[in-house]
């Protein structure tokens, strides 16, 4: 006789009848052109209806499957604590099988005239603002100048001269134009008002929030506002009819309600599909856990706040100063997120993987409000006009259930995001506990690559629920693009004392790289960051310096066991540390390369440094100004800078020792990016009569890159008129073969 329980040929002997297995989940479908309550495959419903309906099913998991398609929304879908998962169960909303369903806030424009000068007009309906525009999926340009110096234009507290000589005084509807403003780390937008004389208004608050004396940011921001002595200019004006003279521009009229725009070379806009963004929000979770969000895709999201009178006063990191009074505050935080296509807010277990955002007017994905437990992976962020990730807040102390802890943002793509403001970031977070940044894979962004931690060296910001944070394994490449003129950043960025975080195992090329002064690091612990650790990461190209610790008050902070191709001065952090770091390199050995290769959302090998010639020649100069000796710009680090008196022709050389064929001559600048107009002369004797010779006009750059195939000994950096040679880096790598 078979025991109780054995199993015999049917199956389990005497199981008892409470046995049964789980309910499978309970699967509802929903279409673009959805509609009624039944969510069959024959018969399915919309979004909203699966929403309420799953609202109403007990003790199973669900899921909501969505076919492919594009679901046109002129609102949000929310998602409340109503539509979380119950008593252990899950619900996912997700892709169906070989499905693209794409969540989209896009509004067509159509009934496009031609005009005689080639562009083409579509009148715009009520209620849309067009701030960007998308013509068959390739995002159009709008209608932009040229920048406009200091000199001509002068940003004061209440406005800006320079209407005369750029000739908006004589534009047919000047307050439709935006000013673009970029100081340091800051981007501003603010639209021109008024026109009188020489002199133009702009929209309030956003002037005031972007000039000084607000109190309601830290007292070193009014070091960095339009109205410092940091400004430099406006970096363009842009959406006035007399600026549209390029194809893939175009302009917004909001008083005619029309868009013009000329088109690029093979467009047909009598056939091109045109979409604005118009619904700023596609997404909404408001305190809801247990929840899964698969495959989804995000598009055409809106981001209004820029249009209105508040503009886009930047901060940091594509936060703005919004409202025109607000309490003095030095942490940041009152400062406005920006908004996103997907929101959590509060949310517990929430998991969002495997979407794609494109085509954004503002951000990817913001976690905010306590949100805790709940991860972005997997997922791709591409042609987006701020961030790919926000997480957590600006409050440095928040009560419990409003703290951001636990959260993870791992294997994700992030290219080109920050194309319309350009001091937002890869992924920002707050003041987060137990945050998880993981082989993420970040490549042409215009500032930060990934930024942690808020509250610089504010008193009330010193002591925070900052803590335990990881950046480990994210290949962050192409970052600080010297074109968009962001400063003061780096690929990996920190802020405050976070005690246990730790920064690893990420590879990090050309950030900040060609810059146009001696600034832009690989890692930059900024001002209060503390506590952290900075291990066994690859850092090569970098504009200036591979870890940056510059502040005092930065605490115990160690850097040990990383890869790089420059040096850097100790960290200055009172008790921190450097040690048993691999400086200098013009190799990377193989457990660099292995490193390098592990990193990021998917594997890729490293760009491997070029041997340089020059580290083993001997270095020479005209002249030598003080503590500046030619061989600083040999010694392998952009730290150190050489420097010649001012003299007619002075002159840097390197003498290789024997000839070679050289393929690239690369030329650092020094801090202050003195050496301008010069020859590269290349030569097999000393006499240089034989001598190979490039030009450079201006100042060189940090680098600039002389592609050449020319067999030489000696490389002499001579200026054509008279000032002098200062250089930090001078690197000869021999021709390919």
């Amino acid at each position: 006789m078979a025991a109780i329980g054995a199993v015999g040929a049917g199956g389990p002997v005497n199981a008892p009848q409470s046995a049964h297995a789980a309910p499978g989940p309970k699967i509802l479908h929903a279409a673009p052109n959805g509609s009624g309550e039944s969510c069959t495959t024959t018969r399915p419903c919309s979004p909203q209806a699966a929403r309420d309906v799953a609202r109403t099913i007990d003790g199973r998991d669900v899921r909501v499957e969505l076919a492919d398609g594009t679901y046109e929304l002129s609102e949000p879908l929310k998602l409340v604590a109503a539509d979380s998962g119950r008593d252990g169960h899950t619900v996912t909303w997700a892709a169906a099988r070989g499905a693209r369903p794409v969540l989209s806030g896009g509004r067509a424009l159509t009934g496009w005239d031609k005009g005689a000068d080639g562009t083409w007009t579509a009148a715009v309906p009520e209620g849309v603002t067009p701030r960007q525009l998308f013509v068959d999926g390739e995002r159009a340009v709008r209608a932009r100048g040229e920048a406009c110096a200091a000199g001509t234009c002068d940003a004061t507290k209440t406005g800006m001269t320079g209407a005369t000589a750029t000739g908006i005084d004589r534009w047919q509807r000047p307050t439709g134009a935006e000013a673009v403003i970029k100081v340091r780390w800051r981007d501003y937008h603010c639209r021109i008002t008024g026109v009188e004389g020489d002199n133009l208004t702009f929209a309030q608050p956003c002037w005031t929030n972007s000039a000084s004396g607000t109190n309601r940011t830290g007292p070193a921001w009014d070091s960095t506002t339009v109205d410092s002595a940091r400004y430099s200019g406006v970096a363009y004006f842009e959406n006035a009819r007399e600026l549209l003279d390029k194809p893939g521009e175009f302009v917004w009229d909001a008083r005619e309600r029309t868009v013009t725009y000329l088109p690029r070379k093979g467009e047909n806009m009598r056939h091109a599909r045109v979409l604005t963004p118009v619904t700023e929000q596609l997404m909404v979770v408001d305190g809801a856990r247990d929840l899964r969000v698969q495959g989804i895709g995000f598009a055409y999201a809106a981001y209004g706040q820029p249009s209105t009178d508040e503009g886009y006063a930047g901060t940091q990191a594509g936060l703005t100063l919004t409202g025109a009074s607000g309490p003095v505050d030095h942490a940041g935080r009152h400062y406005t997120k920006p908004s996103a296509a997907l929101t959590v807010r509060g949310g517990r277990h929430v998991s969002v993987t495997g979407a794609e955002f494109t085509h954004l007017g503002g951000a990817g994905v913001v976690l905010e409000a306590g949100t805790k437990d709940t991860s972005v992976t997997r997922s791709r962020f591409t042609d987006l006009s701020s961030g790919a990730v926000y997480v957590g807040d600006t409050e440095p102390k928040p009560a419990s259930e409003l703290a951001g802890e636990r959260n993870t943002v791992a294997y994700n793509t992030i290219r080109r995001t920050g194309v319309e403001y350009t001091d937002a970031v890869g992924v920002w977070a707050g003041y987060e506990a137990g945050l998880t940044v993981d082989h993420n894979t970040l490549d042409d962004l215009p500032y930060s690559g990934i930024s942690v931690g808020w509250g610089w060296n504010q008193p009330e910001a010193r002591e925070s629920v900052l803590r335990d944070n990881r950046i480990t394994d994210n290949r962050i490449t192409n970052v600080m693009r010297v074109e968009h003129a962001q400063h003061d950043g780096g690929a990996i960025y920190t802020q405050g004392a976070q005690p246990g975080t730790v920064v690893s195992g990420n590879y990090i090329n050309r950030s900040a790289y060609g810059n146009t002064e001696r600034d832009g690091n690989g890692i930059y612990l900024d001002e209060q960051s503390s506590y952290i650790r900075v291990e066994g990461n690859v850092i090569t190209r970098i504009g200036y310096k591979w870890v940056s610790n510059w502040a005092d008050y930065g605490i115990r902070n160690q850097a040990t066991g990383n890869w790089t191709d420059t040096d850097t001065p100790a960290l200055t952090g009172t008790g921190s540390t450097m040690e048993d770091n691999h400086t200098k390199l013009d190799r990377l050995p193989p457990e660099a390369l292995a490193v390098a290769a592990r990193s990021g959302a998917h594997k890729e090998a490293a760009e491997q440094l070029r041997p340089d010639l020059a580290r083993s020649g001997t270095a020479s100069q005209s002249s030598t100004d003080g503590a500046a000796p030619a061989a600083y710009a040999t010694d392998g680090d952009t730290s150190t800078d050489t420097r010649t008196l001012s003299e007619a022709g002075a002159w840097w050389q390197v003498d290789l020792g024997d000839v070679r064929r050289v393929g690239q001559v690369e030329v650092w600048n020094n801090a202050s990016m003195t050496t301008s107009g010069f020859d590269v002369r290349l030569a097999k004797d000393a006499d240089f009569a034989d001598a190979t010779t490039v030009h450079v006009d201006g100042r060189s750059l940090r680098p600039t890159l002389l592609d050449t195939d020319t067999e030489a000994r000696y490389i002499r950096i001579k200026l054509t008129g008279t000032g002098r040679v200062a250089l930090s880096h001078v690197l000869v790598h021999p021709a390919r073969t």
